[in-house]
C-alpha cells in the first residue's frame, strides 16, 4: 500500500516544482455502494485516502497540491453536506502549504456556488470557479470552471442555467437528461453531470494563454472534465471541449491537460502535442488501496508518479 507505481525516475536531476494530485474523492458518511455501472464505491475509505496522501505530500515536502474536484458526493444526504465538505476541506488543510482546489458536479450536487467556492477558497468573480496561478516564473496554471454553463449550482433562472437547459433540450431528446440512450459516438457528451465553459471564460482564457507566451511561460491546464476524447468515454467530456481545445490550440505554451470526472485514468497526445491525462478516482480505491501521486515539472517534461492504482507517466514536452 501507498508505494510508486511504474516508471523509475532517471531524470538525475532536480525538478523545477513538484506537487500532489488527488481526483473525486467523493466522501460521505453512508454505507459503500455502486455507481450505475455497478462499480464499488467506498464512500468512507475515500477520506483516508486523502489522509494518506496528504501525509505523504507532507513527508516529500511538495510545494502545493491540486484537487481535481467531486469533494463529496452526490448521494451524501444533504443536511449533512455541509458538514462533509469541511471535514474534507479541514483535511485537505492539513498540507504544508497551497491546495487549489476545483468544483466538479457532485460538489454542485450539494451546495450551491454561492456557499461551495468561498470553502474551497476558490478565487471568485459572480460565482465563476476559473482562475490561473504561477507556482515558478517558467510554468502557469490554468483551473477552467467546467460547469461555467451548467443545469447544476446554478439558480434555476440564472443565464447559465438557462443556456444550459436550452443544450440539453437540443442535444439529449431523453427525459433523463442523464441518460445517453439513442446518442452515438461524441453526442453521448450531452449530459446533465456534464458542462461547457462560457464565452467570457472562452475570453480569459485566450487572454492568459497570450500574456503566458510572451512571458515565455508553459502552462498546464487544469480541468474536472476532460478535453479530448482519447483519454475519456464520450459520457464524461466537456459539451464545448472542441471549442476550448480550438483555443489551447492557437498557442504552443500549453504543453499538458490534467482532469478528472471519468474515474478510471486514461493518457493521451493529441494531433499538436498537447498531452492529456486523467486522474483515477479516490472514491474507487477499495480498503487498503490509494489512488494519488506526484508531479515533477521539468523545463521539457512532466512526470507522474502515481500510488496504487495510479499509473504513471511521463510527458515530454513537444517544441
Amino acid at each position: 500500500m501507498g508505494f510508486p507505481n511504474g516508471i523509475v525516475h532517471a531524470h538525475g536531476k532536480q525538478p523545477l516544482v513538484s506537487f500532489g494530485v488527488i481526483s473525486d474523492v467523493q466522501y460521505a458518511d453512508i454505507p459503500d455502494g455502486r455507481s450505475f455501472l455497478g462499480v464499488p464505491r467506498y464512500y468512507r475509505h475515500s477520506q483516508l485516502v486523502l489522509q494518506r496522501a496528504v501525509q505523504k505530500w507532507n513527508e516529500q515536502k511538495l510545494k502545493f497540491v491540486i484537487n481535481f474536484g467531486d469533494t463529496v458526493d452526490g448521494f451524501c444526504p444533504k443536511d449533512q453536506s455541509l458538514t462533509a465538505i469541511k471535514k474534507i476541506v479541514n483535511d485537505f488543510s492539513t498540507f504544508n502549504g497551497p491546495v487549489y482546489h476545483m468544483i466538479g458536479n457532485h460538489c454542485l450536487y450539494n451546495l450551491p456556488r454561492e456557499k461551495l467556492l468561498p470553502l474551497l477558497n476558490i478565487p471568485s468573480t459572480d460565482g465563476r470557479a476559473y482562475y490561473d496561478f504561477s507556482p515558478i516564473p517558467e510554468f502557469r496554471f490554468v483551473v477552467l470552471d467546467g460547469y461555467d454553463i451548467s443545469a447544476i449550482g446554478w439558480p434555476e433562472d440564472h443565464a447559465n442555467t438557462l443556456k444550459a437547459l436550452n443544450v440539453l433540450r437540443d442535444k439529449n431528446p431523453n427525459t433523463n437528461k442523464n441518460s445517453p440512450n439513442g446518442l452515438i459516438g461524441l453526442e453521448r457528451r450531452f449530459l446533465m453531470f456534464n458542462g461547457a465553459v462560457g464565452k467570457e471564460q472562452m475570453e480569459w482564457l485566450d487572454h492568459v494563454l497570450r500574456d503566458a507566451t510572451k512571458l515565455n511561460q508553459k502552462v498546464v491546464i487544469c480541468c474536472h472534465l476532460p478535453l479530448d476524447p482519447h483519454v475519456s468515454s464520450e459520457e464524461s467530456l466537456l459539451w464545448n471541449y472542441d471549442e476550448v481545445m480550438d483555443v489551447i490550440h492557437q498557442y504552443n505554451c500549453v504543453k499538458v491537460c490534467l482532469a478528472g470526472h471519468t474515474h478510471k485514468d486514461g493518457y493521451a497526445v493529441d494531433s499538436y502535442g498537447v498531452h492529456h491525462q486523467v486522474l483515477e478516482a479516490a472514491l474507487e480505491c477499495p480498503p487498503g488501496t490509494n489512488a494519488f501521486g506526484y508531479i515533477d515539472l521539468y523545463p521539457d517534461s512532466l512526470l507522474l508518479t502515481g500510488t496504487d492504482r495510479l499509473e504513471s507517466q511521463e510527458m515530454v514536452f513537444s517544441c
